[in-house]
């Protein structure tokens, strides 16, 4: 196996243990810290995926205004 097919492999595993092992920490917090974390993590996911929406459609105006024509 190539070397970089082994750190992506091991980089997956390894996040998909972390998220795992996280998401069953939660059923043993306090009801408070568990809504303050999720409120939070919801937050930071909706403002994330907003820029890159906004980010993208930047990308597409910005485009449209130099002028020239792109065809794929």
């Amino acid at each position: 196996m190539t070397r970089r097919g082994w750190r992506v492999k091991l980089v997956r595993t390894v996040t998909a243990l972390a998220v795992g092992g996280s998401a069953f920490q939660l059923g043993g917090c306090d009801p408070n810290v568990r809504g303050t974390l999720l409120g939070g993590l919801e937050t930071t996911s909706q403002t994330l995926a907003g820029s890159l929406i906004s980010a993208f459609f930047l990308s597409l105006a910005n485009d449209a205004t130099d002028g020239t024509l792109t065809t794929t």
